[in-house]
């Protein structure tokens, strides 16, 4: 059988947030099967629960934000995608995220940091069959015309695997891999794509600044470009780090169906907003998904069964 996973123990991290720029202390805590990722608002007077899940959503500019009953003016958590697609990344299904502050520390850009905090307190697995999320049929979104063309889409696949096309028409980002396809079944996840980090343009970085957005940005935390080039002094650390951070973000975005996918996802130009989008057309049509499990592992897509380090 798939069986569910959870933590072994709980871990702590410290950082700051992207745009709030707040000190926010994370601590990582193992939850019982079925409970989903759960983050929890520990500063507030009374503590309260927001399940990372997709009627949870409240806002998608900039980021993937949660709140209560997706209530904008409920408490909330800003900026999930990165730890949600570690979680998705090694398979996490249950977990309890503590948290000080209404945004997830950015750390150092990418979900590199969160893959190596959730391997250090180590992945139980449950007496719980893991439920996936299985598309049956293509779902799509599409927005703009011309130059101004953005779409992504859900297919039916016996796995999950992720392909995305980045269009900036900006010479820095022009000059690196453009599209990349990624297989979670490689358990290459860690390797691939968790390094890949967060990026800005110095030209959005005042307008962003006066509307309270980016202020804890840095070049310790993002790829910062120019109208020419790669400020870092460091440079890439993938050839195709851009697209391959907006894949970082997708599985993200996506992870807050509630269940792991089962799907190939395509995307042209999209972000956060049309990400859930997405899924909310999945949801509105219940002809196209449901949820299944495998009781016998040789049944599950290839990769799927083995507890690797970083799938």
């Amino acid at each position: 059988m798939i069986c569910q996973r959870t933590l072994k123990a709980l871990t702590r991290a410290v950082g700051v947030g992207l745009h709030s720029g707040q000190k926010v202390e994370l601590t990582l805590r193992p939850a019982a099967p079925d409970t989903g990722i759960v983050f929890r608002r520990i500063d507030l007077p009374s503590p309260v629960d927001i399940p990372a899940v997709t009627a949870s959503v409240c806002d998608t500019r900039m980021a993937t934000t949660i709140s209560v009953g997706g209530n904008p003016g409920a408490p909330k958590v800003q900026t999930i995608e990165h730890l949600m697609s570690a979680c998705c990344g090694l398979g996490l299904d249950n977990l309890y995220v503590d948290i000080t502050a209404d945004e997830v520390p950015i750390l150092d850009g990418s979900a590199a940091s969160f893959v190596f905090l959730l391997q250090s307190a180590g992945i139980e697995i449950q007496s719980a069959p893991k439920r996936f999320l299985r598309v049956k049929k293509p779902v799509e979104i599409r927005e703009g015309e011309g130059r101004g063309l953005k779409w992504a889409r859900l297919e039916p696949y016996h796995g999950y695997r992720l392909h995305f096309e980045i269009d900036f028409a900006h010479p820095a980002v022009d000059a690196t891999g453009q599209r990349v396809s990624f297989d979670l079944g490689s358990g290459q996840y860690r390797r691939d794509i968790a390094r890949a980090r967060t990026f800005g343009f110095t030209k959005d970085v005042e307008m962003m600044r006066s509307r309270g957005l980016s202020l804890g940005g840095s070049m310790d935390n993002a790829i910062v470009v120019d109208d020419y080039r790669v400020l870092n002094a460091e440079g890439l650390r993938y050839d195709d780090e851009f697209v391959k951070h907006k894949i970082l973000d997708a599985m993200g975005d996506l992870y807050v169906a509630g269940h792991p996918m089962l799907a190939t996802y395509s995307a042209f130009r999209s972000g956060h907003a049309l990400n859930s989008k997405l899924l909310h057309a999945l949801y509105a049509d219940a002809t196209a998904w449901e949820i299944v499990t495998f009781d016998d592992a040789r049944l599950a897509p290839e990769g799927f069964a083995d507890l690797a380090p970083a799938w």
